[in-house]
């Protein structure tokens, strides 16, 4: 039985790739940091199936220890602080934690189990303001955040360990990919979430920021499997992870309102406060590579993926509205 590490594994990613894994056999382990409460909604259906290992990616005593205990065949190191506006006011935290904790994770590997196959979790933020379109694996990095600059750190010192020692060592750079499992944070689900209030009354507007980026969005179970092939091939190495389409914020926002009968024109209000200070116009992944070496293919589209997820908010936003009329009145 083959074993898998998985850091983040109660986020987006983490969740779908270990379900994934679960299904092909793997022994999972998810390092989890200790803290006051912890969230398993994401991976609440395979909690029990999951080996829990505490740890934390800022003590490298920790990440030797959980690599020893666990022995992995594969480590996916998938944790990051991964709110591209929070790098901002956060820009040391977000240094530390999406940039360094990649070395210590690596370091532990190299330390406690030098055979074990590394995926690191990089970004198409690393892009930025982009040199060429579309943007493919030799693509030179223009990172416009705090969080697009660690993340351009963590896939060089990925790829200085797999040069300098030899480890079996890649990284994934995946463009924008959404779930119904995506915080709400990020615009795709804070569109859904929002159509959702909307349209059960709720709320009546849903304030944005700049409706012209364009963005390479897919959905994120299609994408952990690219992540599991990189780990599957003879040799290590780099790969864009894309649909190759484009779409604009106003793009989304038209098929997220009009699948629920809106015009989001009646409820969308432009608000400054969501405008990045430095702005990344459009990404768009030329993912060829990874469809030539891995056999890789994409199952869900766009439109397909925003009313998966506007399907999901309303049976959420309705079960909780109901269960709010409940408490309050009794």
């Amino acid at each position: 039985m083959k074993s898998a590490l998985i850091t983040g594994v109660t986020g987006q990613d983490g969740s779908y790739l270990a379900e994934l894994l679960l299904s092909k056999g793997y022994k999972v382990y998810g390092l989890r940091r200790r803290t006051s409460t912890q969230n398993f909604e994401n991976v609440q259906n395979i909690k029990d199936k999951i080996e829990w290992i505490s740890g934390d990616l800022t003590d490298l005593a920790s990440l030797i220890e959980a690599v020893r205990i666990s022995q992995p065949d594969e480590v996916y190191n998938l944790a990051a602080q991964s709110y591209v506006a929070a790098s901002w006011p956060q820009p040391i935290a977000t240094g530390q934690i999406t940039a360094i904790c990649v070395t210590n994770m690596l370091e532990a590997v190299r330390i406690a189990k030098p055979d074990a196959r590394f995926y690191q979790a990089s970004s198409s933020e690393m892009f930025g303001k982009v040199v060429e379109t579309p943007q493919k694996e030799t693509t030179p990095f223009y990172p416009r955040s705090p969080y697009g600059v660690a993340k351009v750190y963590g896939h060089w010192i990925t790829v200085n360990y797999r040069e300098s020692f030899d480890m079996f060592a890649c990284s994934g750079i995946l463009f924008n990919h959404e779930s119904p499992r995506r915080g709400l944070e990020f615009v795709t689900r804070k569109v859904t979430d929002g159509v959702a209030r909307i349209k059960l009354g709720l709320q009546k507007e849903l304030r944005m920021g700049n409706l012209d980026s364009l963005r390479d969005w897919g959905f994120a179970g299609d994408y952990v499997k690219a992540m599991w092939l990189m780990l599957q091939q003879d040799e290590p190495d780099d790969y864009v992870i894309s649909t190759g389409e484009m779409h604009t914020v106003k793009e989304l926002l038209e098929v997220a309102f009009s699948y629920v009968g809106l015009n989001y024109e009646d409820h969308v209000v432009i608000d400054q406060a969501f405008v990045r200070p430095a702005e990344v116009d459009l990404l768009l992944g030329d993912c060829s590579k990874a469809k030539e070496k891995l056999g890789w293919e994409l199952e869900v589209g766009f439109k397909q993926l925003i009313h998966m997820m506007v399907d999901e908010d309303l049976k959420r936003v309705e079960a909780e509205s109901r269960y709010n009329q409940f408490v309050y009145a009794t």
